[in-house]
């Protein structure tokens, strides 16, 4: 069969080809003739193959435009569908008034839900949608007993009269829930959404037990909230009062979640409706959130958080069985939470071997206006359906409390219509509801489940309600928005207008009071009000962090492989399949490896690499790399992943050796992330914040790209463990080095790692050879410690033959925390030595050079490989062997203001004698972290190394 007469054939099925839609086929063929583009693909791939297709009488498309249509209708009519009526003269307006019938149609499934009642406040009418009216077509009251074919439509009924259809389409889109899904390309999911939505008009049909259901939870909302505020009067909670519904939204999730096969559930939250959601979904004791209240909690933090940045985690009843609730910390920076719970939901998944996230369900709750204007938002989303990052698909809820922090104006507090319009850039459907109609949001949240699980994408729900009291409870919000906050005083409470409302179904005019009361009593006595919250239950795929806590950083752990070792795996990782055509130049590289590996050449520092990540994953560490082209290394030294010369598509033209190391290895992942950086370091965050057996490392492409991820270091990176006790064994990769290159290309801001740097909270190395590299990468792992560790990488020094390692430094020793002098020749003779320069990085080796041209032989030269936490004891065994020395000389190629300086000369001085000096030679302090000419750059460089060898201007300490 022909590729045309195969579209041909699907397209008979098509439901759209029914005869009471002719006329609004030939339109759209009509279009077609006139501009092929302007029709979806869908519809002119059938049109293209109905050209090709001939009449029962051998006439083609050329011959009669409208034919092919023509004759797929009539084949219709053979073949038992809908008789066709051409319309002619008297029949031509019938026709005329069948095709305005789709497009009003079209119309409110497109924009019905501007037009939808969800304001609770009701502050302003609805806007005029010519596009819904249907005079705007041309119809009039005389049309509305008129019968119009409905077959596309899923009412029930092939047939309906206008008026019938109209009122239909109404209730559908324009009432509690106004839904959002027509912008998808995938004809499946706009059908799913017609379906689920038209079958039942938007309405629930819940019986007595779940309307009561609903009920409780919202008492459970609004009384956790009363209490609070009449307890602790004006102190900060962030109350959800105003928009209580999104409990009963997250309820309703986690138990529907369950049913269907989810046994974890990830939350990110900011603050509002925090407490509500520690309490009454998560199932903390009240009396644990009193006391700190009244702070009376234990401290056994080393700095501690406010409590609505609090992280819990418990296990709930489901009907589907248990479900394990995390809900992350979160700072005040509100969305930056959200990548770190899509990278812990990966890293669950990964865990239960569970691709498509059937078991592990992220969920994300959101403010309107940050959801509008934080980037993180559009960062995260972007990495939603990519392979590195995907979680199959996140339920977004949005507390819409029409305000954000003092806007009330959306003029001012987005420029986009609403406030979720940037989920659209990946077709996600939105389903905006009422706050005040709680059936509704239950039913929203319901479907947007069965949405996620069937298609594994993002979907939101918007919950449109207000905000009751301020920002915070000490704000006076009608100062800034009176008339709201007139309408807002005047409103009874969400909880009221649905206990009367199920109290008028006769569902007991006294329920709603006995609930508040009932509530109440628990809270007085601080007891659960989550029922039941399981204490006993331990699932097999929880993570024992129990061996990683109390440990020592100086517990360096044994880094060095056997020679056998060394040998098998190089091997391993230096073979490409001869199926696969590398590149040259890689070709080039895996050859000079594979002689690194037979000892030949001395190893270079992408074979260093290269041998941690193997010997890693053949211990049964898995090792997960990610970031902007890291695949193959932004300065091409890695080459982890080769590339087919003769093959593109990804999953036949790529061969990555170290996935081929072992028959039982763990994995190993490396990922081309996507052009970000605060969303993909949040997700490797969260990601190695639950799985400490892996070797998770996000690489920037300069080490200056961090910038753009300030947030997830400051936030979290650095501080998560003394504010939350989360700990961390994440690595960051920064490329930093002065070579010419530029302001942009040359700091990784070492300064700021160093002044965040206490508590042992983290690692700060720069490395200068390839078996330095190779211990550091391996001790991250193989030592019992998990803490964050910042690597400093260089660029030149990557090709650097000064900078490989022989073959013996990989299989005995370790790191280095400190490299003593290295020439035999001055160790000797430190009695003589006059100067110790101290540095550390890539200015080593213009010291080493510059003393070797000047035939100097009374300076020693120490490295000092890692910064934080300062290895005082190695530091200062190498300084005791000079201690006859007058000056010690910090040498550094970064500005004095930047860098390590100001952080290490109080070390340096710690572990100083007496009578020794300390000075400075470097870069003089500057607004920019590097120069961006050249020349200039040369002459600063010049001037720093000659000033670590000649008169020190300005010492500033003496010992």
């Amino acid at each position: 069969m022909s590729d045309t007469a195969s579209v041909y054939q699907a397209y008979q099925g098509n439901t759209y080809l029914f005869g009471g839609n002719a006329p609004y086929v030939e339109e759209l063929y009509e279009n077609y003739l006139g501009n092929p583009g302007s029709v979806p693909d869908n519809w002119r791939e059938y049109f293209d193959a109905l050209q090709h297709v001939a009449a029962v009488d051998g006439s083609h498309a050329r011959d009669v435009p409208h034919l092919p249509v023509i004759n797929a209708f009539a084949e219709r009519a053979k073949q038992g569908g809908t008789k066709v009526v051409v319309a002619t003269g008297a029949d031509s307006e019938l026709g005329r008034k069948r095709t305005a019938v789709q497009q009003l149609i079209a119309a409110y499934r497109n924009v019905g839900q501007r037009w939808a009642d969800l304001d609770p406040l009701k502050r302003t009418e609805r806007p005029v949608i010519p596009e819904l009216d249907p005079a705007f077509y041309g119809f009039s009251d005389a049309d509305q007993e008129t019968v119009f074919n409905t077959s596309n439509l899923f009412f029930g009924k092939e047939t309906m009269p206008l008026r019938e259809l109209l009122n239909a389409l109404r209730e559908t889109y324009c009432g509690s829930i106004g839904a959002e899904y027509m912008y998808a390309t995938d004809q499946n999911q706009k059908r799913w959404w017609q379906q689920r939505l038209e079958a039942i008009r938007s309405k629930p049909s819940f019986g007595a037990d779940k309307k009561q259901h609903i009920l409780e939870r919202l008492t459970a909302a609004e009384g956790l909230e009363r209490f609070l505020h009449t307890k602790y009067v004006g102190q900060k909670r962030f109350s959800l009062e105003g928009g209580e519904s999104f409990i009963a939204s997250i309820d309703e999730l986690i138990q529907s979640a369950g049913a269907k096969g989810v046994q974890e559930i990830v939350i990110g939250m900011a603050h509002r409706g925090r407490l509500n959601v520690l309490v009454n979904v998560m199932g903390k004791m009240p009396k644990d959130l009193f006391a700190e209240f009244d702070h009376t909690a234990p401290e056994d933090l080393a700095a501690g958080d406010v409590k609505y940045h609090q992280g819990f985690s418990s296990d709930v009843t489901t009907p589907g069985g248990p479900v394990h609730l995390s809900l992350a910390f979160n700072p005040s920076h509100l969305e930056i939470v959200n990548p770190v719970v899509e990278g812990s939901v990966r890293a669950r998944m990964d865990r239960r071997a569970d691709p498509q996230g059937q078991q592990v369900l992220p969920v994300l709750v959101h403010g309107d206006a940050a959801f509008a204007g934080q980037g993180v938002i559009q960062e995260t989303l972007a990495l939603a359906q990519t392979r590195g990052y995907s979680t199959g698909g996140t339920v977004h809820i949005v507390i819409n409390n029409q305000i954000g922090f003092t806007t009330s104006d959306p003029r001012d507090s987005r420029s986009t219509l609403y406030c979720t319009d940037v989920v659209k850039m990946i077709e996600s459907p939105v389903l905006h509801v009422n706050g005040d109609d709680p059936e509704a949001v239950v039913l929203a949240t319901q479907l947007a489940l069965e949405f996620r699980m069937e298609f594994r994408k993002d979907v939101v729900v918007d919950i449109v309600c207000f905000r009751k009291l301020g920002h915070n409870e000490q704000d006076t919000p009608a100062l800034t928005q009176p008339l709201m906050y007139k309408k807002i005083g005047a409103h009874p409470g969400t909880r009221k207008l649905y206990a009367d409302k199920l109290a008028a179904q006769g569902l007991g005019e006294t329920l709603g009071d006995d609930m508040a009361r009932a509530y109440r009593q628990a809270m007085d006595a601080g007891k659960h009000t989550v029922d039941p919250v399981l204490t006993n239950f331990k699932s097999k795929y929880a993570v024992d962090w129990s061996p990683f806590l109390g440990k020592k950083w100086t517990d360096a752990g044994d880094t060095a492989i056997p020679l056998a070792e060394w040998r098998r795996l190089a091997e391993k990782i230096t073979l490409i399949p001869g199926s696969v055509t590398p590149h040259q130049l890689v070709r080039k590289v895996y050859d000079d490896r594979a002689a690194m590996g037979r000892g030949e050449l001395p190893v270079d520092w992408g074979m260093g690499e290269h041998m941690a990540f193997a010997s890693l994953v053949a211990s049964g560490y898995a090792v997960r790399l990610s970031g902007e082209d890291c695949g193959r290394g932004t300065f091409t030294h890695r080459h982890a992943v080769v590339h087919d010369q003769k093959r593109e598509k990804w999953d036949i033209g790529t061969y990555t050796p170290l996935q081929n190391v072992a028959e039982n290895q763990a994995p190993f992942v490396v990922i081309d992330s996507i052009l970000s950086e605060e969303a993909v370091l949040g997700f490797e965050y969260g990601y190695a914040s639950n799985d400490p057996n892996t070797l998770v490392i996000w690489e920037a492409q300069f080490g200056d790209f961090a910038n753009g991820a300030q947030v997830v270091i400051d936030q979290f990176i650095a501080s998560g463990e003394v504010k939350w006790g989360r700990v961390n064994g994440i690595t960051l990769m920064l490329p930093h080095g002065y070579e010419g290159q530029g302001p942009e290309h040359s700091s990784a801001r070492l300064e700021r790692f160093m002044q965040m740097a206490a508590d042992a909270n983290m690692q700060v190395v720069q490395p200068t050879t390839a078996s330095q590299i190779f211990h550091v990468l391996r001790r991250q792992m193989v030592r019992a410690l998990r803490k964050p560790l910042i690597i400093m990488t260089p660029k030149s020094l990557l090709r650097n033959k000064d900078a490989t390692s022989p073959l013996s430094e990989f299989t005995r020793g370790g790191f280095q925390t400190v490299i003593p002098e290295q020439d035999e020749a001055i160790v000797k003779k430190a009695a003589k030595v006059r100067r110790v320069l101290a540095c550390s990085g890539k200015v080593y080796y213009d010291l080493v050079k510059r003393r070797s041209e000047k035939a100097i032989d009374d300076v020693a030269i120490l490295r000092v490989e890692q910064l934080y936490p300062f290895p005082h004891k190695a530091f200062a065994a190498e300084l005791k062997r000079y201690a006859q020395a007058i000056d010690v000389v910090w040498c550094q190629d970064e500005p004095q203001n930047q860098g390590a300086w100001f952080f290490v000369q109080h070390y340096i001085h710690e572990n100083m004698h007496e009578g020794q000096k300390l000075g400075y030679s470097g870069r003089a302090a500057s607004a920019s972290p590097a120069v961006g000419y050249s020349h200039l750059h040369q002459e600063q460089q010049k001037a720093l190394v000659d000033g670590a060898f000649g008169k020190i201007k300005g010492f500033v300490l003496t010992k």
